[in-house]
């Protein structure tokens, strides 16, 4: 009988297609010296040519800052800018820890065979179902999201473009991003290869944020899940079978207790592996998140092209919000390791046994968490903190605009 999949194995291979294109050497199954060989081509190969144009667009800032350019042009490429940074450094950092990463989904896969060796239950088997097709389906609806904002940057010009010829009669071109080159891109003969190059790095971009963020939430996903199935099985360890008030089989209840510590001690370490894989991008995350959103706010106030605009904001939101969402549910879990030792039959327990469960609830009391490189912990606090920033920003922005010059 053929053995059945494991779950995050499925999930895994939903997105390897993204891998491939973003260029992470990323699998559940064994990799070759030609699959490095390919991801790191391939890698190298979006790195520069995303980046040529990133300097283009960061060049023309600084250019139109000196050239005094119009506000509303220069906050229109900032976001841009910082889309782009912002996604070079995400898939810089995952792919400089690409032996983390498999070393963790190593360790997620032999979490969830251990699990599997276990008698079934339909609550349990319930529970990674359940977490399995919550994460997947957070991933289908945010590859939604991202299409739509690459149709978004793709489309907007060649929309205006029409409409300022049905009402003009003259053909003015136009490209998503307003960046500088070494030629006149705006001329004829180079404009269409510099449209389909722009479009294409708007795409390397939003795939290298998209991927890593996706890795991001399948390790929450799937070290929560482990955290529910430990709680699971924590409360029930302690079988309700005594004689003249002691367990029948101390013994087998002491070699179960061992085993549950071992487990909350992996995902212990699992989670302190993901801190280190994500901690510093998810820094440049957090500080990058309130600027993006505020000029994008702001853009979608004073910007014809307020569909781009909407779209780049609503993805902002998504992408900072499902970071942070993750985030709070690994946390969550974690504590509730501790309301488990508490439900369980520790009152059933000898002395020795019931000193090592206190232990283990004081433990599970110090919640398992992520951080923006111990400057804030990745949870639901702080998306708020970043829209409350992100608002402040929006109104200084708005009143340097409106306020006479």
């Amino acid at each position: 009988m053929e053995e059945e999949q494991l779950f995050i194995d499925i999930t895994v291979k939903k997105i390897e297609f993204l891998f491939r294109c973003a260029g992470f050497n990323i699998k559940c199954s064994p990799k070759t010296r030609m699959d490095t060989i390919k991801s790191r081509t391939i890698f190298i190969v979006n790195f520069i040519w995303m980046n040529i144009d990133f300097v283009g667009c960061v060049v023309w800032f600084i250019t139109g800052i000196v050239n005094s350019k119009s506000f509303v042009e220069l906050t229109f490429i900032a976001p841009c800018v910082t889309w782009c940074f912002l996604g070079t450094l995400k898939s810089v950092y995952v792919v400089l820890r690409e032996d983390k990463v498999d070393k963790l989904i190593q360790v997620l896969r032999d979490l969830e065979i251990n699990e599997r060796n276990r008698p079934k239950d339909a609550e349990k088997d319930a529970i990674m179902k359940f977490e399995h097709n919550f994460v997947t389906t957070v991933i289908s609806i945010l590859n939604v999201f991202y299409f739509v904002l690459a149709v978004m940057v793709a489309l907007s010009p060649l929309s205006l473009m029409a409409l300022n010829y049905y009402t003009t009669n003259e053909l003015e071109l136009l490209l998503p991003l307003l960046a500088v080159y070494p030629f006149d891109h705006y001329n004829i003969r180079y404009w269409p290869w510099v449209y389909l190059r722009q479009v294409w790095s708007t795409i390397i971009v939003t795939i290298d944020i998209c991927t890593a963020d996706y890795i991001f939430y399948i390790f929450c996903t799937y070290i929560r899940m482990q955290f529910r199935l430990l709680k699971q099985n924590i409360e029930t360890f302690i079988p309700d079978d005594i004689i003249d008030g002691k367990l029948r089989n101390n013994k087998a209840v002491r070699t179960e207790f061992v085993v549950l510590v071992k487990w909350h001690q992996d995902l212990i370490s699992s989670t302190k592996m993901l801190e280190a894989i994500y901690t510093r991008s998810t820094l440049l995350n957090f500080v990058s998140s309130s600027v993006i959103i505020c000029l994008d706010g702001f853009n979608v106030m004073v910007i014809a092209t307020i569909f781009t605009c909407l779209s780049f904001l609503f993805t902002s939101l998504l992408q900072i919000f499902f970071l942070c969402f993750f985030g709070d549910l690994l946390m969550t879990s974690s504590i509730e390791v501790s309301d488990a030792v508490y439900n369980c039959r520790w009152y059933l327990a000898d002395t020795r046994l019931g000193k090592d469960l206190l232990l283990m609830h004081t433990r599970a009391q110090n919640p398992c968490k992520l951080t923006a490189s111990n400057f804030a912990v990745v949870n639901l606090k702080a998306f708020m903190k970043i829209l409350s920033s992100a608002w402040s920003y929006f109104a200084l922005l708005q009143t340097l605009y409106e306020s006479p010059t």
